[in-house]
């Protein structure tokens, strides 16, 4: 059977340059390419779960990951999750479009002042290989098991030369430059985690596209660090990579790369809303480019038990759990044995049967997005605590902060959004209208759209300048003036 074989180099020791998220080697001559990365690191103490979820492109056949690690995983350490964990998350911290309309300038009017003390607007949700020809080649088998769809065998080498040409003989189309990318991790004494597939047991999307899904892990560093130059050797072009960082407390940035927050509470026109994630993705890239090309990019950092707007409700306690609560002890609520222990009895459970009790705990979400290519990407990212920041945020339709703003805070509360308004168009029908009064639309409601798969968003086709109506010089977008209100009616 034909088996494909993705290297996902993530390692958690200091090493030379290498890799994450992994160069793909196929059986016979097909090509495997990965076009983007999703990692959540939730981080307590010197533990760190880490579960992965990577977009695949290439044949339909049997294939497996293979991945650096700096400890021989046993099978309690390893779990599949289910995908939608992902897409809660993702949309969740994605940046999001808002709309409001502003109000009739001549109605009652009531002072928002204190209520925006509060934070937030009203209705805001608060919440088996062949054992000779390896011994021989230098690679063992460390341990085996089965973790949802995936067969695990943990390896060990001695050289990378070995284990490449085993993977060879075992007919993996290896891609150029391999060994010297395994070597690192081999000299550092590291174990391959090697995940295979069974392609019987996956899913498939309506377009019959792989669903894996996510795999977890936890482990023990003083570092959290997370490598990615690997994924460079079969990249089809540039690559994203979007990482969440969960932590207690902290918000999270790169140690050993420029920091950059994408611009936020910019006005722009209604046609935004039909091309939002291209937008978003030209906005991303005139950012990263102002930056030099060689930065990571802060979309998000809240805390988790709560959103201003909220796309999707907040973390719940059942989410945390599934993302390692039930690992560090804590966000999730309190393990099953020691519920018993004290005599508790079972609420219901989340994600695959996973147990929650009690209220989520409120961690810091921060999520952190970078596009890179071979030019761009010269070591492994390393994350480090960063103080609390406030950006993005609204209060009855009126932005909190200005165009690109982000302020020193106790608390984090920071997000890409962008805002569609609906200036007044009719009649002011009183001696002193005031303008500026927004809300939602005379229907009732708003509406809240949230930019994901930015990945695969289109890209070019969009002007800023012609589309967005705030001024912010940092990328050159000179902004539109306010159109003229409607006429002061005749007595």
């Amino acid at each position: 059977m034909t088996r494909l074989l993705c290297l996902l180099a993530l390692s958690v020791v200091p090493l030379p340059a290498a890799a994450f998220c992994g160069f793909f080697v196929s059986g016979a001559d097909a090509e495997l390419n990965n076009d983007a990365s999703q990692v959540v690191l939730m981080r307590k103490d010197q533990r760190t779960v880490l579960t992965m979820s990577n977009n695949y492109k290439g044949p339909a056949k049997d294939f497996a990951m293979v991945i650096p690690v700096p400890v021989v995983l046993q099978k309690a350490q390893v779990k599949t999750l289910p995908a939608t964990v992902f897409k809660k998350i993702d949309q969740l911290s994605a940046p999001r479009l808002v709309e409001y309309w502003e109000q009739d300038p001549c109605r009652q009017m009531i002072d928002y002042k204190d209520s925006a003390k509060g934070g937030g607007r009203p209705g805001a949700v608060k919440r088996k290989m062949s054992m000779s020809r390896g011994k021989k080649l230098g690679v063992t088998v460390e341990a085996e098991f089965v973790a949802g769809e995936y067969q695990v065998v943990i390896l060990s080498a001695k050289e990378a030369n070995g284990l490449e040409t085993w993977l060879r003989e075992e007919k993996y189309n290896i891609p150029a430059g391999a060994s010297e990318a395994l070597a690192p991790y081999i000299q550092g004494g590291m174990k391959f985690f090697v995940a295979k597939v069974d392609i019987t047991k996956v899913k498939r999307d309506q377009d019959g596209a792989i669903q894996l899904s996510p795999l977890r892990f936890h482990y023990e560093d003083k570092q959290l660090r997370l490598p990615v130059r690997l994924g460079l050797l079969n990249a089809g072009g540039k690559q994203d990579l979007i990482v969440y960082i969960l932590h207690p407390s902290s918000r999270f940035e790169a140690a050993n790369y420029k920091n950059v927050f994408i611009p936020s509470n910019l006005e722009v026109l209604d046609e935004v809303r039909q091309r939002f994630g291209t937008f978003y993705a030209e906005l991303f890239d005139r950012t990263l480019e102002k930056a030099g090309g060689r930065a990571v990019i802060t979309e998000y950092a809240w805390q988790t038990s709560s959103c201003d707007p909220c796309p999707v409700p907040p973390l719940q306690a059942s989410d945390l759990y599934t993302l390692g609560g039930d690992v560090l002890g804590t966000g999730g609520g309190e393990p099953e044995q020691r519920m018993r222990r004290r005599g508790k009895r079972r609420r219901p459970t989340g994600g695959r049967g996973q147990p929650f009790f009690g209220r989520a705990s409120s961690w810091v979400l921060t999520r952190m997005h970078t596009r890179y290519d071979k030019k761009t990407l010269d070591e492994d990212l390393i994350f480090v605590p960063a103080g609390a920041v406030v950006g993005g945020r609204g209060s009855q339709g009126i932005s909190r902060e200005a165009p690109g703003a982000v302020d020193p805070a106790s608390t984090n509360n920071f997000q890409g959004r962008y805002i569609i308004r609906h200036y007044w168009a009719g009649e002011a029908t009183c001696e002193s209208p005031r303008w500026g009064s927004w809300g939602g639309p005379p229907t009732g409601g708003d509406k809240i759209k949230a930019a994901t798969d930015l990945a695969s968003a289109k890209r070019g086709g969009i002007a800023l300048n012609a589309v967005v109506k705030s001024a912010l010089p940092q990328l050159d977008i000179q902004g539109k003036p306010e159109p003229a209100r409607g006429p002061k009616a005749d007595k």
